[in-house]
Protein backbone atom coordinates (compact mmCIF):
# COMPACT_ATOMS: atom_id res chain seq x y z
CA UNK A 1 0.00 0.00 0.00
CA UNK A 2 1.08 3.48 -0.66
CA UNK A 3 0.86 6.37 1.44
CA UNK A 4 -1.37 8.19 -0.77
CA UNK A 5 -3.94 5.26 -0.10
CA UNK A 6 -4.45 5.97 3.17
CA UNK A 7 -8.11 7.19 3.71
CA UNK A 8 -8.32 10.36 6.13
CA UNK A 9 -10.80 7.82 7.89
CA UNK A 10 -8.23 4.84 8.27
CA UNK A 11 -5.76 7.46 10.17
CA UNK A 12 -8.31 8.69 12.41
CA UNK A 13 -8.86 5.76 13.59
CA UNK A 14 -5.13 4.60 13.55
CA UNK A 15 -4.02 7.43 15.54
CA UNK A 16 -7.76 7.23 17.97
CA UNK A 17 -7.46 3.20 18.89
CA UNK A 18 -3.65 2.28 18.08
CA UNK A 19 -2.73 -0.41 16.10
CA UNK A 20 -2.70 -4.08 17.69
CA UNK A 21 1.44 -5.86 17.31
CA UNK A 22 2.94 -2.44 16.62
CA UNK A 23 4.72 0.57 18.88
CA UNK A 24 1.39 2.75 17.68
CA UNK A 25 -0.49 3.37 20.71
CA UNK A 26 -3.64 4.78 21.16
CA UNK A 27 -4.26 8.26 21.46
CA UNK A 28 -7.65 8.51 23.16
CA UNK A 29 -7.03 9.28 26.32
CA UNK A 30 -4.65 12.01 25.09
CA UNK A 31 -6.55 13.87 22.15
CA UNK A 32 -10.23 14.67 21.98
CA UNK A 33 -11.62 14.02 18.34
CA UNK A 34 -10.60 17.44 17.37
CA UNK A 35 -7.33 17.37 17.93
CA UNK A 36 -7.21 13.39 16.64
CA UNK A 37 -8.50 14.98 13.29
CA UNK A 38 -6.16 18.25 13.45
CA UNK A 39 -3.24 16.26 13.49
CA UNK A 40 -4.25 13.72 10.67
CA UNK A 41 -5.05 16.21 8.41
CA UNK A 42 -1.69 18.06 8.95
CA UNK A 43 0.38 14.80 8.02
CA UNK A 44 -1.84 14.58 5.33
CA UNK A 45 -1.80 17.61 4.06
CA UNK A 46 2.30 18.20 4.56
CA UNK A 47 3.98 15.15 4.45
CA UNK A 48 1.54 13.33 1.92
CA UNK A 49 -0.41 15.41 0.03
CA UNK A 50 2.88 17.69 0.24
CA UNK A 51 5.47 15.23 -0.06
CA UNK A 52 7.20 17.60 3.04
CA UNK A 53 10.04 16.79 4.75
CA UNK A 54 10.12 16.85 8.73
CA UNK A 55 12.65 19.16 9.71
CA UNK A 56 10.26 20.78 12.89
CA UNK A 57 12.62 18.85 15.15
CA UNK A 58 15.54 21.77 14.94
CA UNK A 59 13.37 24.34 16.19
CA UNK A 60 14.49 26.43 19.55
CA UNK A 61 12.51 24.44 21.61
CA UNK A 62 13.91 21.30 21.51
CA UNK A 63 17.66 22.97 21.90
CA UNK A 64 18.22 24.26 18.26
CA UNK A 65 18.81 27.73 18.97
CA UNK A 66 20.00 28.14 15.07
CA UNK A 67 20.20 25.06 13.38
CA UNK A 68 21.57 26.77 10.18
CA UNK A 69 24.70 27.02 11.42
CA UNK A 70 25.30 23.36 11.16
CA UNK A 71 24.28 24.25 7.30
CA UNK A 72 27.43 23.07 5.68
CA UNK A 73 26.66 19.40 6.79
CA UNK A 74 23.11 19.33 5.60
CA UNK A 75 24.13 17.94 2.32
CA UNK A 76 25.12 14.50 4.19
CA UNK A 77 21.98 14.72 6.27
CA UNK A 78 19.85 14.66 3.47
CA UNK A 79 21.99 11.72 1.49
CA UNK A 80 22.88 14.56 -1.38
CA UNK A 81 27.00 13.51 -0.76
CA UNK A 82 27.48 10.38 0.71
CA UNK A 83 29.50 10.21 4.09
CA UNK A 84 32.43 7.88 2.42
CA UNK A 85 32.99 10.45 -0.42
CA UNK A 86 36.91 10.60 -0.76
CA UNK A 87 37.81 13.67 1.19
CA UNK A 88 39.76 14.75 -2.59
CA UNK A 89 36.82 14.91 -3.86
CA UNK A 90 34.77 17.19 -1.70
CA UNK A 91 35.49 21.16 -1.89
CA UNK A 92 37.03 22.56 1.21
CA UNK A 93 32.95 23.48 2.50
CA UNK A 94 32.42 20.33 2.00
CA UNK A 95 34.90 18.63 3.72
CA UNK A 96 33.89 21.38 6.71
CA UNK A 97 30.45 20.13 6.47
CA UNK A 98 31.41 16.98 6.99
CA UNK A 99 33.13 16.68 9.65
CA UNK A 100 30.78 19.00 11.08
CA UNK A 101 28.31 16.52 10.65
CA UNK A 102 30.44 13.07 12.06
CA UNK A 103 31.07 15.76 15.47
CA UNK A 104 27.54 16.47 15.98
CA UNK A 105 24.85 14.93 13.55
CA UNK A 106 26.16 11.72 12.92
CA UNK A 107 24.49 10.80 16.58
CA UNK A 108 20.72 10.90 15.57
CA UNK A 109 20.90 10.93 12.03
CA UNK A 110 23.39 7.93 12.09
CA UNK A 111 25.75 7.19 8.87
CA UNK A 112 22.67 8.89 6.08
CA UNK A 113 23.88 8.10 2.66
CA UNK A 114 27.30 5.43 2.14
CA UNK A 115 28.37 4.46 -0.84
CA UNK A 116 29.59 1.09 0.46
CA UNK A 117 27.64 -0.44 3.08
CA UNK A 118 30.41 -2.37 5.70
CA UNK A 119 30.18 -3.03 9.42
CA UNK A 120 31.37 0.78 10.40
CA UNK A 121 27.57 1.47 8.97
CA UNK A 122 25.63 -0.66 11.15
CA UNK A 123 22.89 1.50 12.20
CA UNK A 124 23.03 1.46 16.41
CA UNK A 125 19.92 1.91 18.23
CA UNK A 126 21.38 5.63 19.63
CA UNK A 127 19.37 8.89 19.92
CA UNK A 128 20.21 11.86 21.85
CA UNK A 129 20.33 15.54 22.31
CA UNK A 130 23.54 17.46 22.86
CA UNK A 131 24.49 20.46 25.18
CA UNK A 132 22.53 18.89 28.01
CA UNK A 133 19.16 19.47 26.82
CA UNK A 134 16.77 17.49 27.94
CA UNK A 135 12.82 17.45 27.41
CA UNK A 136 12.06 16.88 31.51
CA UNK A 137 14.32 20.02 31.60
CA UNK A 138 10.67 20.78 34.52
CA UNK A 139 11.53 17.76 36.68
CA UNK A 140 14.03 17.56 39.39
CA UNK A 141 15.71 13.92 38.31
CA UNK A 142 16.47 16.28 35.19
CA UNK A 143 17.41 19.41 36.67
CA UNK A 144 19.86 16.93 39.24
CA UNK A 145 21.01 14.84 36.10
CA UNK A 146 22.09 18.30 34.31
CA UNK A 147 24.28 19.42 37.13
CA UNK A 148 26.83 16.50 36.45
CA UNK A 149 26.88 17.00 32.78
CA UNK A 150 28.49 14.18 30.43
CA UNK A 151 32.32 15.19 29.90
CA UNK A 152 32.30 13.36 26.36
CA UNK A 153 29.31 14.26 24.86
CA UNK A 154 27.22 16.65 27.17
CA UNK A 155 24.25 15.01 26.54
CA UNK A 156 23.07 14.20 29.90
CA UNK A 157 20.57 12.71 31.03
CA UNK A 158 20.72 10.54 28.22
CA UNK A 159 23.79 9.62 27.22
CA UNK A 160 24.74 7.42 30.66
CA UNK A 161 21.66 4.74 28.90
CA UNK A 162 23.31 4.30 25.55
CA UNK A 163 26.30 2.67 26.98
CA UNK A 164 25.62 -1.05 27.37
CA UNK A 165 27.01 -3.30 31.13
CA UNK A 166 30.02 -5.19 29.92
CA UNK A 167 29.24 -8.50 31.75
CA UNK A 168 31.84 -11.53 31.42
CA UNK A 169 30.33 -15.02 31.59
CA UNK A 170 27.36 -15.16 29.84
CA UNK A 171 26.44 -18.53 27.95
CA UNK A 172 26.40 -18.56 24.26
CA UNK A 173 22.47 -18.18 24.37
CA UNK A 174 23.09 -14.83 26.87
CA UNK A 175 25.74 -13.37 24.54
CA UNK A 176 23.01 -14.01 21.51
CA UNK A 177 20.58 -12.60 23.72
CA UNK A 178 22.72 -9.12 24.11
CA UNK A 179 23.41 -8.80 20.47
CA UNK A 180 19.36 -8.61 19.66
CA UNK A 181 18.55 -6.54 23.13
CA UNK A 182 21.22 -4.04 22.03
CA UNK A 183 20.69 -3.75 18.19
CA UNK A 184 16.72 -3.80 18.66
CA UNK A 185 15.50 -3.64 22.38
CA UNK A 186 17.63 -0.76 23.48
CA UNK A 187 15.71 1.93 21.40
CA UNK A 188 13.29 2.15 23.62
CA UNK A 189 14.16 0.38 26.54
CA UNK A 190 18.07 1.93 26.29
CA UNK A 191 21.18 0.03 26.61
CA UNK A 192 20.66 -0.02 30.56
CA UNK A 193 16.90 -1.68 29.98
CA UNK A 194 16.02 1.10 32.40
CA UNK A 195 13.75 3.36 29.60
CA UNK A 196 15.60 6.50 30.65
CA UNK A 197 17.32 6.93 27.19
CA UNK A 198 16.39 9.75 24.68
CA UNK A 199 14.00 8.06 22.61
CA UNK A 200 11.97 5.94 25.58
CA UNK A 201 11.62 9.26 28.07
CA UNK A 202 8.60 10.30 24.56
CA UNK A 203 6.77 6.95 25.04
CA UNK A 204 3.62 6.95 26.60
CA UNK A 205 3.07 4.64 28.71
CA UNK A 206 7.06 4.90 29.46
CA UNK A 207 9.15 1.15 28.34
CA UNK A 208 9.46 -0.59 31.79
CA UNK A 209 12.44 -0.22 33.88
CA UNK A 210 14.04 -3.80 33.90
CA UNK A 211 16.51 -3.17 36.22
CA UNK A 212 13.23 -2.09 38.94
CA UNK A 213 12.70 -4.87 41.48
CA UNK A 214 8.94 -3.42 42.06
CA UNK A 215 8.42 -3.62 38.38
CA UNK A 216 10.25 -6.79 37.49
CA UNK A 217 8.55 -8.73 40.90
CA UNK A 218 8.25 -12.10 40.31
CA UNK A 219 9.35 -11.92 36.42
CA UNK A 220 10.10 -15.62 34.89
CA UNK A 221 11.77 -16.54 31.96
CA UNK A 222 8.29 -18.16 30.44
CA UNK A 223 6.47 -14.77 31.23
CA UNK A 224 9.50 -12.73 29.79
CA UNK A 225 8.88 -14.67 26.30
CA UNK A 226 5.54 -14.47 26.49
CA UNK A 227 5.70 -10.52 26.54
CA UNK A 228 8.63 -10.33 24.28
CA UNK A 229 6.49 -12.62 21.83
CA UNK A 230 3.13 -11.21 22.24
CA UNK A 231 3.98 -7.59 22.83
CA UNK A 232 1.71 -6.21 25.80
CA UNK A 233 -1.93 -4.30 25.01
CA UNK A 234 -2.27 -0.28 25.34
CA UNK A 235 1.46 0.03 25.95
CA UNK A 236 4.45 0.90 23.59
CA UNK A 237 5.91 -2.85 23.88
CA UNK A 238 5.11 -4.43 20.54
CA UNK A 239 5.15 -8.32 19.57
CA UNK A 240 8.18 -9.51 18.17
CA UNK A 241 6.53 -12.77 16.71
CA UNK A 242 7.13 -11.82 13.38
CA UNK A 243 10.24 -10.41 13.66
CA UNK A 244 12.41 -12.72 15.65
CA UNK A 245 12.45 -16.64 16.18
CA UNK A 246 11.50 -18.18 19.03
CA UNK A 247 15.10 -19.32 19.81
CA UNK A 248 16.05 -15.80 19.14
CA UNK A 249 13.31 -14.53 22.17
CA UNK A 250 14.42 -17.36 24.22
CA UNK A 251 17.88 -15.87 24.31
CA UNK A 252 16.92 -12.30 24.74
CA UNK A 253 14.56 -13.39 27.58
CA UNK A 254 17.80 -15.41 29.08
CA UNK A 255 20.13 -12.34 28.81
CA UNK A 256 17.57 -9.89 30.56
CA UNK A 257 16.84 -11.87 33.44
CA UNK A 258 20.69 -12.76 34.03
CA UNK A 259 21.87 -9.19 33.24
CA UNK A 260 18.99 -6.21 34.27
CA UNK A 261 16.47 -8.48 36.45
CA UNK A 262 17.22 -7.94 39.73
CA UNK A 263 18.74 -11.36 41.16
CA UNK A 264 16.35 -11.08 44.61
CA UNK A 265 13.01 -10.80 42.79
CA UNK A 266 13.79 -13.23 39.74
CA UNK A 267 11.70 -16.67 39.57
CA UNK A 268 12.66 -19.90 37.64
Amino acid sequence: MQLSDLSREAMIKVVTEGREGSAMMSFAAVLNRAEIEAVVDYVRDVFIAGDGINTRYHIPANGWEDHQRYAPAFPFATGEIALDTPLEQLTPLQQEGRQLFISACVTCHDRSKVEEEGEWWSPRAVSFPRGGYSNKASSTVALTFERDLDALSSATPFARHEIAPEVAGLTPQQRLGEQIFQANCAFCHGATATGRNWVGSFLQPPPRDLTDAEAMAGMTHQRLTQVITEGLVDTTMPAWRGVLSREEIDAVAAYVMRVFVPRSDRTQ
